[in-house]
C-alpha cells in the first residue's frame, strides 16, 4: 500500500462511514481533520489514530453552521499547511410518506444533507483555488438512484448534491478541482436509528443487519478515489451489498 500524503477533512466523522474513512486514510498515511457534533467520539477516534502513529485533529462541527465549516478548513490549513480533500459525509435520514407532512424533518434533511455540503464547498473552494488543487468527495446514496416511497425528500437532497457536484465539475475543468460522489447502499451505520416511526425503524434496521456491508467498504472506495493521479477523476461510485435489490 503506497503512502497517502494528503490532508483530509471529514464531516460526520464520529461514527459509521466517516469514522471508518478517518481510520482508513490515517492508516494509509493521510493527516485527518475530523469534524462532528459528538466530540467525545472524536476524541476516542483521534486517540486510536495517534496511538497507531497517525495524525489527527478534531473540531466540534455542525454542518448547518457555515462558520463551523470555515473553522474546520482553517484548522487543517493551520495545523498541516494545506487541505487536499474535503469529505462531506454528515447526513441525516428521515423516512416517512410525503402525506405525513413532516415539514420539520424535511427542513432538517435539507439543512444537513444539502446546505451542509454547500457550506463545505464555500469554505474549501477558495483554499483549493489558492493552492491550485483540491478534491470534494461527498457521500450521496443509492436512494437517489432507485426512488422508493417514503424516501422522497431524503433522495431529493441526495440527488441535489449529485447535481451540484456535477455542475461544479463542469465549471472546473481547468484541472484544479476534482469531485466525487459516493453512493452507498445498505451499510451498517447509525443513519437509520433516528427514524421516528418505531415500525419503520425496526424494519430498516433489520434490513441493514441482514444485508448491510461494513462502512470500511465505503472507506476503501473513498481512498481509491483520493489515490488517483491528479489528472484522473473518479466522478461517481456506487458501493452496495451484492445482494441488494
Amino acid at each position: 500500500m503506497s503512502r497517502l500524503d494528503k490532508v483530509v477533512a471529514i464531516t460526520g466523522a464520529s461514527s459509521g462511514i466517516g469514522a471508518a474513512t478517518a481510520q482508513e486514510l490515517a492508516t494509509r498515511g493521510a493527516a485527518v481533520v475530523l469534524g462532528a457534533r459528538r466530540t467525545d467520539r472524536l476524541d476516542s477516534l483521534a486517540a486510536r489514530i495517534r496511538a497507531e502513529g497517525g495524525r489527527a485533529e478534531i473540531l466540534e462541527v455542525d454542518v448547518t453552521r457555515r462558520a463551523d465549516l470555515e473553522e474546520l478548513v482553517g484548522l487543517a490549513v493551520q495545523r498541516f499547511g494545506r487541505l487536499d480533500v474535503l469529505v462531506g459525509n454528515a447526513g441525516v435520514a428521515r423516512i416517512a410518506p410525503m402525506a405525513d407532512l413532516d415539514v420539520d424533518d424535511w427542513g432538517a434533511m435539507i439543512d444537513v444533507n444539502l446546505r451542509g455540503v454547500l457550506h463545505g464547498i464555500a469554505a474549501a473552494l477558495p483554499v483549493f483555488r489558492r493552492q491550485g488543487n483540491g478534491h470534494f468527495i461527498t457521500t450521496v446514496s443509492t436512494s437517489g438512484l432507485k426512488i422508493v416511497p417514503s424516501q422522497a425528500v431524503y433522495a431529493g437532497t441526495k440527488n441535489a448534491v449529485r447535481t451540484l457536484l456535477e455542475a461544479l465539475r463542469q465549471e472546473s475543468t481547468d484541472g484544479v478541482l476534482r469531485t466525487t460522489s459516493i453512493s452507498p447502499g445498505f451499510v451498517r451505520t447509525e443513519l437509520v436509528d433516528h427514524i421516528d416511526d418505531p415500525g419503520q425503524r425496526e424494519q430498516v434496521q433489520h434490513t441493514m443487519a441482514a444485508l448491510g456491508i461494513g462502512p470500511d467498504a465505503v472507506a476503501r472506495a473513498i481512498a481509491f478515489a483520493i489515490e488517483q493521479p491528479d489528472d484522473v477523476e473518479i466522478g461517481d461510485l456506487t458501493i452496495r451489498p451484492a445482494r441488494q435489490g
